[in-house]
């Protein structure tokens, strides 16, 4: 791919912002020391930088700093809640949704090897799933619920708050995938009823391998590795001090630009979907419009090749067909809202970015409008 591609993919990563590499450039080097090594000033200095980045992470959360686990990044801390409570909890009854991301379904999978059963809610054609439909799948052995905030494909909100409560009412755990959200929508995880909460920093500007699992007070977890007691003995392993600073400063930022990225993208966002439905009359949204993330579009194209529409794309649009983590199957979340195997496959995941342009989007609906005739079956 040449580097005039239009970007259209940052729900699968983002540059860390000039801010954030400005934050981290003094722990790569100057500012060395091991923020376990605490008998000297090396060591000392490391260790303040990361408590003030923990300090300014939970506050964007609205909690304490003690609940912040660091990871290397959400995909982990999926991991540590789902098979970390779920052990320590003992076999029981797992609840979650058929279009969570494979950082969760996966873990559930393992968790089924090790004898807990599992219900996977299917999604309606909206992409979205019901309190009413969490409170049937409830037995007496239900013991963890996990539902993602914002998914990573077709960008829904999950009414976290009604489940929230939900769960609480049962006595239940409740864990959510935040990778998505964090950044972009208020995430208090207290506020929401959620009791697990996994974060991930290079989806908002920040570096790719760090991200947090927040905890409820007094939530049993079994640690996945053992070695050095770091993180509170949830986590062994020697804490990446210039990420974690990035981390903060990445969430920091996208605190301060919120409101006014979000309303900004989300016009950009409407203006991508009417621009492709003038032009591509038969043109499908995956997933309801409302309540999604302001810089999300997922789109499919019925009786278009999708290995040839996307090999169309490649020089010209950096864009997916479904999660940067499922290499190039066809998407199981458009599958679980009711797409077939062909639409899945000719579907299109258009994520925007803090720079994206009026322009760039005007020129993105023409190349994807190029690429979809030179695709006809």
């Amino acid at each position: 791919m040449s580097g005039s591609a239009l970007a259209f993919d940052f729900q699968a990563t983002t540059p860390c912002a000039a801010e954030v590499v400005e934050a981290m450039a003094p722990f790569w080097s100057a500012e060395w020391g091991n923020p376990s090594s605490r008998q000297h000033r090396l060591g000392l200095s490391a260790s303040a930088a990361v408590k003030l980045a923990r300090r300014q992470l939970a506050e964007a959360l609205e909690v304490t700093p003690e609940r912040l686990v660091f990871t290397s990044g959400a995909t982990e801390a999926n991991n540590l809640a789902l098979l970390g409570h779920a052990r320590a909890l003992g076999k029981a009854h797992l609840i979650s949704v058929a279009s969570e991301h494979h950082a969760v379904l996966d873990p559930l999978k393992q968790l089924q090897r090790e004898g807990f059963s599992v219900t996977l809610l299917p999604p309606g054609p909206d992409g979205l799933i019901t309190p009413e439909q969490l409170e049937e799948a409830i037995t007496p052995d239900t013991r963890l619920v996990s539902v993602m905030a914002a998914n990573n494909e077709i960008g829904v909100l999950q009414p976290l708050e009604q489940l929230g409560a939900l769960c609480q009412a049962h006595g239940i755990t409740l864990h959510s995938d935040g990778a998505q959200a964090f950044g972009t929508l208020p995430l208090n995880p207290d506020a929401l009823g959620v009791d697990l909460l996994s974060l991930s920093a290079h989806k908002l500007y920040g570096p790719k391998g760090i991200g947090a699992l927040v905890l409820r007070e007094g939530i049993a977890i079994e640690p996945l590795q053992w070695g050095g007691g770091q993180e509170a003995g949830l986590r062994a392993g020697t804490l990446p001090t210039a990420l974690i600073v990035g981390f903060a400063a990445a969430a920091r930022l996208a605190l301060e630009e919120r409101d006014e990225r979000n309303s900004r993208l989300q016009r950009l966002r409407d203006q991508l979907w009417e621009g492709l439905q003038q032009r591509l009359p038969g043109v499908l949204l995956n997933g309801a419009l409302q309540p999604r993330l302001p810089h999300n579009l997922n789109i499919s194209l019925p009786g278009v090749n999708g290995s040839r529409l996307h090999r169309a794309l490649r020089p010209h649009l950096a864009c997916s067909s479904g999660s940067a983590c499922s290499n190039g199957a066809p998407s199981h979340v458009l599958q679980a809202i009711g797409r077939s195997r062909a639409e899945a496959e000719a579907s299109l995941r258009l994520s925007l970015g803090r720079d994206t342009t009026a322009a760039e989007v005007e020129q993105a609906i023409a190349v994807i409008h190029d690429a979809v005739a030179a695709a006809q079956l």
